[in-house]
């Protein structure tokens, strides 16, 4: 028998043992082995090399492998045995579909994307995990790559809509980035009539060779009825939706309200003071309370989260359901919560007049609006008012509030006395702040839209904001004092490619990007100053917002580049969000004082949840955007023919986008709808220009529109220039119809 290497130590053979009676060489191990091994290993070969002899061990190490190959950290070849990808020059990642049918291979190990054609995307669907080797390049000069295995289908069923033509029957997907049919056979159509959006099972994948095929499960209705926009994006994007039944068995033991042996165990009693919750009108789950008193020389600052973590237990049922959704997710007029509304409408909401288990970040801040010092305990508050932002804005700045609220006003100006300290230091610091419009949707019977408004964020929304930023911010100093592993929430500086195309573009219009070799948020900041007053400041705000990372979850702190802070975690929403909940779980298990190496999560599994809940929290901003382009384009129905302004928000080769003033509905002019003059994309200046007449499109040029076409399955909107604006579109044009 070959002896098992000694080159190589493992790492994890503690935590393995920890695991399992009979443990083998963790997954760390077996992929040092085969990067250090010159040849590919069969499975019988690699037993004997890591010294597994019995056959219990030799079947975990089978499950193992086979597991590693489904997570793509091996390949298996029919021949020759186990390898590596990368040194088969295989690259593992995800599949994103286009509309127009072919797509692209995002890497898992972020290097550049790999082109998919049309044939190359017959056997996959978007959001596939496969294998591809790469074959080229396309006309484009793109990596071009063919899928040489698919490793995970991640579209067991879709929703679609069903047609039935020539005695065919098929379902046409509604999530426009899989472009393949899907068959469907006359017993397998559930008495489906042609026109109705269905939810299919896929029970053939297709090939290379083969369409797929499938059978509809549920007929969710017929096209157009109210509220099926949602129910088509959860299915859309497999969000959970059903409480299993064993999460309902764990919701009938849970309490209706707080009993007296929960207020035992060090639970700090602050009953008595004047804690308020500040929401919008119609929130229901209520993460936070706050209270704020001024002390001689300094202020303290108590915000009273929700005690989730002691309602959940890891690995209950309830927490697996709730990691598997990740976080809450917000339609117009509806949410898909995170957890059961038993507790996050109920139990674990800071409702007024009722008491509720919170976990208390109280901290001192200077007259200077440093974070002097803070502390962590578990505690039971007494909301004293549910209160809404619009009216304590209101309140502020009258400097009066009702009389039902006169005994509480006070508290709400100490609150407002430390936010404008906190908002003084965070300019300072340099932190970025775009100011970005965000709409509400108003409804009217039968869920029919009546009006798209836009969100002010008043003095209330940024007062609780800095509250709730400092307590993340106290949360992340204190988990990194103790070496907890726990997921940051990380956001990384521009990168180099992006920063040369920003000061290229900001030195066409005479500016000067602050930053030299390393960028600073205060450079941002700066800049957005200087152009606060430029007519072009829309233009320049957006290409600035497009050059930024975006922010993840990750259990390694790299700062947050944005909020200038050298660490910052997510602590005061634990009703909504699944990271949240972990941080809570880490400050109790610091305040119980046990060792960072015996906490429930160990670092390969937060890795595995930051990259988990990053993707959920990106799939409901997905899913939640999809609706409301759904539901726009439903809006716009009626309108088409009719003229308004607008303004252009992106520019690209195929066209720009305008958004309509006042009524905040986005739409293309596609680039062949421009009559008279081929135009070309000038990627740096952001700008469409015509060869002939030297006609500018840029983004903030206002202009005037004709609604030319809706499209309802494929949320798109098509406007059509009206060319008497065309030459003014830097200056103001005539008044057109505003929607009412």
């Amino acid at each position: 028998m070959v002896k098992r290497s000694k080159s190589i130590v493992d790492p994890h053979a503690a935590r393995e043992a920890r695991k399992y009676d009979n443990p083998i060489p963790s997954r760390e191990y077996i992929l040092d082995y085969l990067k250090k091994c010159d040849h590919l290993i069969k499975r019988k070969e690699l037993s004997q090399q890591l010294g597994l002899t019995d056959s219990e061990q030799q079947e975990a190490l089978r499950r193992r492998l086979r597991a590693m190959e489904r997570d793509g950290q091996i390949v298996l070849t029919r021949h020759e045995g186990y390898g590596l990808p990368d040194k088969m020059n295989l690259v593992r990642g995800r599949v994103i579909g286009h509309r127009d049918g072919f797509g692209f291979l995002v890497p898992d190990d972020g290097s550049d994307d790999l082109y998919l054609s049309a044939r190359q995307m017959q056997c996959v669907f978007h959001g596939d995990r496969v294998l591809a080797r790469v074959i080229g390049t396309d006309r484009r000069h793109r990596r071009e790559g063919a899928i040489t295995e698919v490793l995970e289908r991640n579209t067991p069923s879709l929703v679609g809509r069903f047609f039935k033509e020539k005695g065919v029957a098929f379902v046409v997907p509604s999530n426009n980035r899989i472009t393949q049919d899907i068959l469907i056979s006359v017993d397998d159509s559930n008495a489906a009539i042609s026109g109705q959006i269905v939810v299919v099972e896929v029970t053939q994948f297709p090939s290379f060779r083969q369409q797929a095929i499938g059978r509809i499960t549920e007929i969710l209705g017929e096209h157009m009825a109210p509220g099926l926009e949602i129910e088509i994006a959860i299915r859309n994007y497999n969000l959970p939706h059903v409480w299993p039944d064993s999460v309902k068995k764990e919701i009938e033991a849970l309490p209706t309200d707080v009993l007296p042996h929960d207020e035992q165990n060090d639970r700090i009693d602050l009953k008595a003071l004047p804690f308020v919750t500040i929401d919008g009108a119609d929130a229901k789950d209520f993460d936070d309370a706050v209270y704020c008193e001024p002390q001689k020389k300094q202020w303290r600052l108590i915000v009273a989260i929700a005690d989730v973590s002691y309602y959940i237990n890891p690995q209950s049922e309830l927490d697996k359901e709730a990691e598997a959704r990740g976080n809450s997710v917000y339609f117009p007029n509806s949410v898909l919560p995170m957890l059961p509304e038993v507790l996050s409408n109920e139990l674990c909401s800071l409702k007024p007049n009722v008491d509720r288990l919170c976990m208390v970040c109280d901290m001192l801040i200077s007259n200077h609006g440093e974070l002097k010092r803070f502390k962590f305990y578990p505690a039971t508050i007494h909301s004293k008012a549910r209160l809404i932002y619009n009216d304590v804005s209101a309140w502020l700045e009258a400097n009066k509030s009702p009389s039902n609220y006169k005994n509480l006003f006070p508290h709400l100006q100490n609150l407002h006395r430390l936010y404008q300290l906190l908002r003084q230091v965070r300019e300072a610091r340099g932190a970025i702040d775009f100011e970005t419009t965000e709409t509400q949707v108003i409804f009217g019977p039968n869920r029919k839209i009546e009006q798209i408004i836009p969100t002010v964020r008043t003095v209330a929304h940024r007062m609780i904001e800095e509250c709730m930023l400092l307590a993340n911010v106290a949360a992340a100093k204190c988990l990194l004092k103790a070496k907890i592993p726990i997921l940051y929430r990380i956001h990384a500086p521009p990168v180099a490619e992006k920063l040369i195309d920003l000061k290229r573009f900001l030195a066409e219009l005479g500016l000067r990007f602050p930053g030299k070799q390393q960028v600073k948020p205060e450079d941002y900041s700066h800049l957005l100053k200087i152009i606060e007053k430029r007519p072009d400041a829309h233009l320049i705000q957006t290409v600035l917002l497009r050059s930024l990372s975006q922010a993840i979850y990750s259990p390694d702190n790299k700062g947050h580049f944005g909020l200038a802070f050298d660490a910052y975690t997510h602590f005061t929403s634990p009703i909504r969000r699944y990271p949240d909940l972990m941080v809570h779980r880490a400050i109790r298990h610091v305040l119980a004082k046990r060792k960072p190496q015996n906490f429930f999560y160990d670092k390969i599994t937060m890795v595995r949840l930051g990259e988990h809940c990053s993707t959920t929290e990106r799939r409901a901003d997905e899913a939640t955007r999809e609706v409301l382009d759904w539901l726009k384009c439903e809006y716009m129905r009626d309108s088409v023919g009719e003229i308004f302004n607008g303004i252009i928000t992106h520019v690209t080769g195929f066209g720009f986008f305008v958004e309509l003033e006042n009524i905040y509905v986005e739409g293309l002019v596609h680039v062949s709808a421009l009559h008279n003059d081929y135009y070309q994309f000038d990627a740096n200046r952001h700008c469409l220009q015509g060869e002939r007449t030297g006609i500018k499109y840029r983004i903030g040029d206002r202009l005037a529109v004709r609604v030319g076409r809706v499209d309802l399955d494929q949320r798109k909107i098509d406007f059509e220039l009206i060319e008497s604006t065309v030459q003014k579109t830097s200056k103001k044009i005539k008044k057109v119809k505003k929607r009412k």
